[in-house]
């Protein structure tokens, strides 16, 4: 079988698996001819081609990163006197960016970018919402920072859906920003202008995208929601939700409504939108989400690091809920980690095994292809499916590793999300561009180096 190009031009690569998981199911000896950064034609029964790899999946984008987190990866676990929770975190954390430069930020985030894509990640929304020096006061370009994650992107190769992040308020009931968050704030007004500054930054990436993610509810308002909307009425959409009980008493408080049936009867929230955690619904939110089209954006790992609970899986997927993945503060990049932590978080609570599947079936495939799916749609890619057109975000991955070589087809993402970890990814392209090969990024040695020097910085000043 041979799904015709639809460019005519040159090929640029032309690559043969021995099986992929194609949009209509799985295929063996399968040719992907790759132009520019799309898909140009599909082969099956094929024999030759330019990279040879064993098993090509469509790449997840990772929809919810704050790549300076990466840097304090392990200082936040220490328990102090009193209870631990993701309040005494944030104070940490806080006092870790107080120290942070433009220098650092573009470091931190480049060895992330690398990090992502040797785990399986083609692209990541970067939910990005340091904009400012230390005390406030506004860079002379006032996209300066997102400037600085573009060009991490650039340098990595990743597919950036950059969200600058309108953070206006301290707290629920419209709080004075204060400390850390000073680096943070922006009004509406100032806010428009950062996002046009981050348009003209992300303008030379070749499939870079820019979306608006107001932070929450408890860090904007009302008002300053219905503006922001109308000025940028299409695109992505992120906002934190619901992550914390502590947030949902607040808001319920003060608007008088959880977070998540307020924002479902005041804001038209429908597929350009990604809630991120919507940890704390109830069942009635948890149906409505699910039925607004908007994806829910999970992120397990980060959520177990800081106590969030678990999110209410099964009725979300019965009701045919999208979700998707991100490594949120990123305390540990492992696109095969966060599957298998959003199962197992059910699980626990539950007490049942295989929980994230609606009726029978395969739970590892319901967990990739949901979430490859679910994330295209949360970052504005055409992609998380290998067809024709779509964009070349494609992973390769070793079924002849121990963790997977007893496996056929219909078990293989199965043994990827439960049994397999990311030393299986053999190759990532990102967009086409084709930045781990044979496990690891080109850029991988110039980029660490930098990192170490930043990091050596920032511990020095702590």
């Amino acid at each position: 079988m041979t799904i015709m190009s639809i460019h005519k031009g040159v090929k640029v690569t032309l690559i043969l698996a021995k099986r992929a998981r194609l949009a209509q199911g799985w295929a063996n000896d399968v040719a992907i001819e790759v132009l520019d950064e799309h898909i140009a034609a599909i082969e099956v029964g094929a024999s030759s081609g330019d990279v040879r790899v064993d098993t090509l999946l469509p790449s997840i984008a990772n929809l919810h990163s704050h790549t300076f987190q990466r840097a304090m990866a392990g200082m936040t676990e220490y328990r102090a006197a009193g209870r631990e929770s993701f309040w005494t975190w944030r104070r940490l954390m806080y006092q870790f960016l107080d120290r942070l430069t433009p220098e650092h930020v573009e470091a931190i985030a480049a060895l992330v970018f690398v990090e992502m894509q040797e785990a399986g990640y083609a692209s990541v929304g970067e939910f990005h919402y340091v904009h400012h020096r230390t005390g406030g006061a506004r860079y002379d370009d006032v996209a300066e920072l997102s400037g600085r994650i573009a060009a991490a992107a650039e340098t990595t190769g990743i597919g950036l859906t950059l969200l600058p992040v309108l953070y206006s308020y301290g707290g629920a009931q419209k709080q004075v920003l204060a400390g850390g968050q000073l680096r943070f704030g922006n009004d509406v007004s100032q806010y428009l202008e950062l996002v046009d500054g981050a348009r003209k930054a992300v303008s030379r990436l070749q499939d870079g995208r820019v979306g608006i993610a107001p932070h929450s509810l408890r860090a904007s308002s009302p008002e300053d929601l219905v503006a922001l909307l109308a000025a940028v009425p299409a695109g992505p959409v992120h906002m934190h939700i619901a992550e914390q009980p502590a947030e949902v008493e607040q808001i319920e408080a003060w608007l008088g409504a959880r977070p998540v049936a307020w924002a479902l009867d005041n804001l038209d929230v429908d597929a350009r939108w990604c809630m991120i955690h919507a940890t704390h619904m109830t069942q009635a939110e948890t149906l409505g989400l699910a039925r607004s089209g908007a994806v829910a954006g999970l992120c397990p790992i980060t959520e177990a690091n800081l106590g969030d609970g678990p999110f209410n899986g099964p009725a979300y997927l019965n009701a045919g809920g999208a979700f998707g993945v991100g490594s949120d503060s990123n305390v540990r990049i492992s696109l095969t980690e966060e599957l298998r932590t959003l199962e197992y978080s059910q699980r626990l609570r539950d007490v049942e095994r295989n929980v994230m599947v609606v009726g029978e079936g395969s739970v590892g495939e319901t967990l990739y292809l949901g979430a490859a799916k679910g994330g295209a749609q949360a970052v504005g890619r055409d992609a998380g499916e290998i067809r024709v057109g779509a964009l070349a975000d494609l992973v390769a991955a070793d079924s002849r590793d121990v963790s997977l070589c007893a496996l056929g087809n219909d078990k293989l993402l199965d043994g990827l999300c439960f049994a397999a970890d990311d030393q299986v990814v053999t190759d990532v392209w990102s967009g086409g561009r084709h930045k781990v090969q044979g496990g690891r990024h080109v850029a991988r040695e110039a980029v660490e180096a930098r990192y170490r020097v930043a990091v050596a910085q920032l511990v020095a000043d702590i």
